[in-house]
């Protein structure tokens, strides 16, 4: 099965974000998103310094793509252009219909509904279009609004593991995170008018 079969002419849209494959032209806007220690405080990786960072992730990001096992793509705003964040899409499980996902936002823009906005499209399209049947997501316990994120998405809080990461210097619990598509699916048909 292909990952997101989805070209920057055919990207998810909401009312007010485009979802789509990353490109090089994406990197300035990243660099804005990842070079803020406030924003990369939680993730596995460390503050983007430079272009150079970016274009490194980019490389890496390109070879995972191309192994059918990931799909990295960018949080656009429709009405500036501007590239404010990014979902990853990782851990692909073909016989078990299972995928993890990661995902930043810019600082600017949080507590306004795009984080909600663009991860229920992916979900949305990972459900159907890619037949998916359970999305996973590991979250830092400390990381309050990624938490409240996933469970208002209607992910179910499966556990912690102690101590699962290390980076930054320090060793991290982390919550797992699930949801299977046949909750996701009557989630949507009760908000249904």
């Amino acid at each position: 099965m292909a990952m997101l079969a989805i070209d920057a002419d055919a990207a998810l849209q909401t009312p007010r974000l485009l979802v789509r494959p990353v490109d090089e032209r994406d990197l300035a806007d990243l660099l804005q998103v990842n070079g803020d220690p406030a924003v990369t405080e939680f993730l596995p990786y460390e503050t983007w310094q430079s272009l150079d960072d970016a274009q490194a992730w980019l490389a890496r990001v390109r070879t995972q793509v191309e192994t059918g096992t990931a799909q990295q793509l960018v949080v656009q705003r429709r009405d500036t252009g501007t590239v404010i964040g990014g979902v990853l899409l990782f851990k692909h499980d073909a016989p078990s219909a299972r995928i993890e996902l990661g995902y930043v936002l810019g600082r600017a823009h949080w507590r306004q509904g795009y984080a909600v906005e663009a991860l229920r499209a992916v979900c949305s399209h990972a459900y159907g279009a890619l037949q998916m049947r359970r999305i996973e997501a590991e979250v830092n316990p400390a990381n309050v609004a990624s938490n409240a994120v996933l469970r208002s998405l209607g992910f179910v809080l499966e556990g912690r593991l102690r101590q699962r990461w290390t980076g930054k210097g320090r060793s991290y619990d982390t919550n797992i995170y699930g949801c299977l598509a046949d909750e996701w699916q009557a989630a949507a048909a009760a908000s249904s008018p």
